[in-house]
């Protein structure tokens, strides 16, 4: 059997357990630091994925994520993120988790080999044409990731394929494959390290990239925030502020106005009326710079 990449001595961990606790530390810096390095490379594949991404979305169809073990954290992750920080319904990005909620508080590896598991999950996420899955594994081979990607593929969906090992199945039946080849970990095999580094990078990158696209951010401020506590209200208050020119007071009245929601109230607060600042932005396809022009 050929050895995986990720299953290799790195060559900074020979005589590993005899180092000095700081030069252990630093060789893992150091590894962490090189799969990191992994990312800029393929950047352009990151672009695809997120326009794959936002014409699901865009059209009305889901944003699925699916993974198992450290890959499906890391999945998990951003998954979770997307309603908090661009305001995208959680009902529109299932995440497909190898062993659900009790496979977060103690983690099995036989939930990943489990393909009834995996077409039970896709049948629940309602996966279909219109519909896009991010799928995630290291090792590019993990038995959930795969049966999840060819069956969602089999419905319709486009499959967006992420892997840390070149020339793995998941990145052959992609539609937009996606290989961070991070090599070998400095703890052989152990892929929540700088694999999973790499993930979660490349996954803030897609997120960030389809947040811009559907107009969710303007400048580097959250324009659909979802406000559901007092810090997040106090930030929609700055947001408001800053963009509108207006002072925080006046941004408080406007989200008071808008019910919270950001966009609109950066129009009211410029002086549109409730319905013009709705109309404007559906005119603008939801997004703020153009609908401040209207």
């Amino acid at each position: 059997m050929t050895e995986r990449p990720t299953e290799a001595l790195h060559p900074l961990s020979a005589g590993l357990h005899l180092a000095p606790a700081i030069d252990v530390l630093s060789r893992a810096l150091t590894a962490q630091e090189a799969a990191l390095a992994a990312v800029r490379p393929i950047l352009p594949a990151l672009e695809s994925a997120a326009e794959l991404a936002v014409a699901a979305l865009r059209g009305g169809g889901k944003l699925a994520y699916a993974g198992a073990g450290s890959s499906g954290l890391m999945a998990l992750a951003d998954c979770l993120e997307l309603l908090g920080t661009f305001g995208i319904p959680t009902a529109r990005t299932p995440m497909l988790f190898a062993g659900g909620a009790e496979a977060l508080l103690q983690m099995t590896g036989g939930v990943e080999d489990d393909p009834a598991l995996a077409l039970a999950d896709l049948a629940s996420a309602g996966l279909g044409a219109g519909d896009a899955v991010i799928c995630i594994s290291a090792s590019g081979s993990t038995p959930y990731t795969l049966v999840v990607a060819e069956h969602a593929a089999r419905a319709g969906a486009t499959v967006i394929g992420i892997a840390n090992v070149p020339r793995s199945a998941l990145l052959q039946m992609a539609d937009v494959p996606v290989l961070l080849d991070t090599g070998a970990e400095i703890v052989a095999g152990s892929t929540r390290l700088g694999a999973a580094t790499a993930q979660k990078v490349a996954l803030n990158l897609i997120s960030v990239l389809v947040g811009v696209r559907l107009g969710h951010v303007h400048d580097g401020n959250m324009v659909n925030v979802i406000a559901d506590n007092a810090k997040l209200r106090d930030r929609a208050a700055r947001i408001v502020a800053r963009i509108a020119g207006v002072e925080t007071s006046a941004a408080r009245m406007a989200l008071d106005i808008t019910d919270g929601a950001v966009k609109p109230a950066v129009l009211v607060a410029r002086g549109a009326t409730p319905k013009d600042a709705s109309e404007n932005l559906a005119r603008a396809g939801g997004h703020l710079a153009e609908a401040m022009k209207i």
